[in-house]
């Protein structure tokens, strides 16, 4: 293999990986309790919700990916030339809201190990924080993680597919439903914007737009590649949450009632028994394993450029934001508070941060002065914004929940 074919491989590795990265980032212990609970609520027609939320999603990676990559500037960056300073409070919103989420990611993947192994959860909450370090202390953690990111993520469609063929749930209506619902869709709109958040929401759209720019794959040149790599990532996020829709779909169908305390665990459990409760432990672990890497790396790269010390010690600073959020979950047990907040800045996060691409994406000065941003793409962007405003809005009424 002579160096272009070998440069060609590792690129594609690296789109992949970012796919994957982004991908798995939304794919954590939040997404499947949240896609259970709604499929429980609307059966059916939660497959019109996929698809609207597919469709919104899509157009907030596309014009995010775009305009990151073609700048080759990350997310704090961008917002700096957009408005000087506001990167700064960017990065603050990403880092406290990953942080927040990451302690939720480190029980989630404890009870993942509980549920698969039997293993005590305060022993599980270190064990996922150590797998979360070792990935940034080795000497190529960018490699491990693109490695981990890809082989988890497969791990968690191979498992779902294999409750769906034992639950055999009815496909047709499912299809039926997600082209003409027959809940009403005024009913279904507080479940779009959600899943908006939950899929593009904070870091997590960010994720893999900064692993691309690490690994130099950045300018208007690399600009199919990067569509490519932004639509693959939302893909691979969408067939987990229609796999885990179906699979939900084949229980609740039958009339049966999910335990609102963990919907996604009893619907495996009722759905495929013992073996699938020890299912669901993988996968809840993998989902959580995968989104600790993620929320780390990309809570980090929002500091790289703000701060030089950051910027050489990143791998150290990430291990310390891992470990904190494992310290604080081991205290805490159960911080309902944080994740009520890491919520709210969610929500607060996707209008702010789209708003800024889509100022960015008309200024030649950081677009260079032969990009042009597709017209249909743009006013799209501008219909996201409003409803993901909407939604950042409906999230701060969640921060008086943080003093009840």
């Amino acid at each position: 293999m002579n160096k272009k074919q070998s440069g060609s491989v590792q690129s594609a590795s690296v789109l992949i990986a970012a796919a994957f990265l982004m991908a798995t980032s939304a794919i954590g212990p939040g997404f499947l309790t949240q896609t259970a609970t709604f499929t429980d609520r609307f059966h059916g027609s939660f497959g019109f919700v996929i698809l609207i939320s597919l469709l919104l999603a899509a157009v907030v990676q596309l014009n995010v990916w775009r305009v990151l990559c073609v700048s080759n500037l990350r997310g704090q960056d961008v917002a700096n030339r957009v408005f000087n300073g506001l990167g700064y409070f960017v990065a603050a919103l990403i880092c406290l809201g990953g942080l927040a989420f990451n302690i939720g990611n480190v029980g989630g993947t404890s009870l993942g190990l509980n549920a698969a192994l039997g293993l005590d959860v305060r022993v599980g909450y270190l064990v996922s924080g150590a797998i979360g370090i070792v990935v940034f202390l080795v000497k190529q953690a960018s490699k491990v993680m693109d490695w981990l990111v890809k082989i988890l993520g497969g791990i968690m469609i191979v498992v779902i597919l294999i409750v769906i063929f034992i639950v055999q749930p009815p496909v047709g209506l499912a299809l039926k439903e997600t082209f003409v619902p027959s809940t009403p869709v005024t009913d279904l709109a507080p479940a779009i914007l959600t899943l908006l958040g939950g899929t593009v929401g904070g870091y997590i759209t960010f994720s893999g737009a900064h692993r691309l720019i690490d690994a130099g794959i950045s300018g208007e040149e690399n600009l199919g590649q990067i569509t490519r790599s932004s639509v693959m990532g939302i893909g691979i996020a969408s067939i987990v949450r229609i796999f885990l829709f179906l699979a939900v779909l084949g229980v609740v169908i039958n009339g049966v009632t999910l335990d609102a305390s963990n919907p996604a665990a009893d619907a495996f459990l009722l759905g495929a028994g013992e073996v699938g409760y020890r299912f669901f432990g993988l996968v809840l672990w993998a989902a959580g394993t995968t989104s600790i890497v993620g929320a780390a790396y990309t809570s980090v790269s929002f500091l790289k450029t703000l701060s030089k010390t950051v910027n050489q010690y990143a791998n150290w600073v990430t291990v310390a934001f891992i470990a904190v959020s494992t310290l604080i979950m081991l205290l805490l047990g159960q911080p309902a508070k944080l994740l009520v907040l890491a919520g709210a800045l969610n929500g607060l996060i996707l209008p702010v941060t789209l708003g800024v691409c889509l100022v960015a994406s008309q200024k030649k000065d950081i677009m260079g002065e032969n990009y042009k941003h597709p017209t249909w793409l743009f006013v799209a962007g501008i219909v996201v914004f409003c409803l993901s405003a909407y939604l950042g809005i409906t999230s701060l009424g969640n921060l008086s929940k943080l003093f009840a």
